[in-house]
């Protein structure tokens, strides 16, 4: 093989290599992940439904085809495993709701077809924050996901199952759903890549909503080549998803391995670098300075809107963007508000408290954040700050939510792609990340500018003993 890695914690481009070479076929590298899974599972809890005979036939199939001259590409053979709110068709998509516990959808989200498209495997449906509306993954109805660098510690969420099961080798990427950090706060926690793209780029039909407007689909990998491969995979129009964008999506990893030379770094003091805990500053700045060394110009930039509305309001504006989750689940909740966990119920409740007044002018200071953000971002390539305020807490701690979402959230509100990459750990070892966004629709620049990080630095590199 390429390393003397085991399969499962190989990069998506040595599998690749592998595979086309002959010294590894998908069949076999789909029973080390699922051996993998046996391995981690009663540890972890990242999986909700492990699909073990179906990502046989895929893996079987992409041995045929590959043996037979036909090369789907980069994602051919790869274990890709589903956060469990994507439609699977004849396999169960709980949303981890004790509701859905034995829905089976009759058709695949888009960007299933997209992964079969592009001959991935899935491996499995991954444990999540009840209904993606949390950051812990502590699922009242699955049991909690546990972060695999410390297992009484959370791993984040709401695609906690996500990025521990990416963390072990229990996938070799996997997709998560985003709406105030649920794909990047468990990145950081479980130290490993996590890619938001713009609002709109990848198609969220056959997705359990959260929030119409704040909710973007996107990739979790141990690496930031790997994530851009497989947003490739997954980006692109979809006409039956009204948000979708209509327009192309470049290849994420055509400028990987450039230079940083003539960008320009961008860091929000205020407020994005606020209230965090000195070892998660202490590595960032660390991180700044990386950057610097690597050719890029850096300087402060200030966000004075989004800045006064986090002193003001401490989270309510988000909240209030957040009365489409309440009104998605209004009927359910009248109905039968304890078969929600209890701290979904309550923040349903509140959201759906929010009066159309408080909703209608949370969705108008959306659009003056978004300005904004695009005319900082006309000055500068990329915004850098840390992805949380602090590493992972306790699973009894509870839902930190306010220190968890408060650096992602502005992102998903202004809806510009935002990446969180390793970048050091606190004194009990515990992973940090480093948040990264870019222009709308520049996932190009954004990961140019994760992978020279990277590839500069050891922290990508580190796994958990597990």
């Amino acid at each position: 093989m390429s390393t003397g890695a085991p399969p499962t914690l190989l990069s998506i481009r040595e599998i690749g290599a592998d595979l086309r070479a002959g010294r590894l076929s998908a069949s076999e590298l789909v029973e080390a992940t699922l051996a993998r899974i046996d391995e981690t599972e009663p540890r972890l809890n990242a999986y909700i439904t492990v699909t073990a005979d179906h990502a046989r036939r895929q893996a079987q199939a992409a041995d045929d085809e590959l043996a037979a001259g036909r090369d789907r590409g980069p994602l051919h053979g790869i274990p890709v495993a589903l956060k469990d709110l994507v439609d699977t068709a004849g396999i169960p998509t709980t949303g981890g709701s004790g509701f859905l516990r034995g829905r089976i959808p009759t058709s695949d989200a888009a960007i299933v077809e997209r992964l079969a498209e592009a001959g991935a495997v899935m491996p499995g449906k991954l444990n999540l924050h009840e209904f993606a509306f949390g950051t812990t993954s502590a699922n009242p109805h699955f049991g909690a996901v546990r972060n695999p660098w410390n297992q009484e510690r959370s791993p984040g969420g709401s695609s906690g199952g996500s990025a521990a099961a990416v963390a072990v080798g229990s996938a070799s990427a996997s997709i998560g759903s985003d709406t105030g950090g649920s794909i990047r706060i468990p990145a950081a926690l479980c130290g490993v890549v996590g890619l938001m793209p713009t609002y709109g780029r990848v198609s969220r039909r056959g997705v359990l909503p959260l929030s119409w407007s704040l909710d973007h689909v996107g990739p979790l990998a141990r690496s930031v080549e790997d994530a851009a491969l497989v947003l490739n995979a997954i980006a692109g129009h979809d006409p039956r998803d009204p948000g979708s964008a209509a327009r192309p999506a470049p290849d994420a990893a055509a400028e990987l391995g450039r230079g940083l030379e003539g960008l320009v770094v961008g860091l929000p003091r205020d407020p994005l670098w606020m209230e965090v805990e000195e070892p998660v500053r202490a590595a960032c700045e660390e991180a700044v300075e990386a950057l610097r060394a690597l050719g890029a110009a850096v300087r402060e930039v200030e966000l004075p809107l989004l800045a006064e509305m986090r002193r003001m309001e401490r989270g309510r504006f988000h909240r209030a963007l957040l009365a489409e989750a309440g009104a998605y689940h209004a009927r359910r909740l009248r109905l039968n508000p304890e078969g929600y966990g209890d701290d979904v119920r309550l923040s349903l409740e509140s959201v759906s408290r929010v009066p159309a007044t408080t909703y209608i002018n949370a969705q108008r200071m959306q659009r003056l954040l978004v300005q904004e953000t695009r005319s900082v971002l006309s000055s500068v390539d990329v915004l850098v700050s840390p992805t949380t305020e602090c590493t992972a807490p306790t699973i009894a701690e509870g839902d930190l939510r306010a220190r968890l979402a408060r650096l992602t959230a502005p992102y998903d509100v202004t809806g510009i792609p935002a990446i969180s990459v390793p970048c050091g750990v606190d004194p009990l070892g515990l992973p940090i990340g480093l948040m990264i966004g870019a222009r709308h629709f520049d996932e190009v620049t954004l990961c140019r500018v994760a992978h020279a990080y990277e590839q500069a630095t050891p922290w990508h590199r580190r796994r958990p003993e597990l």
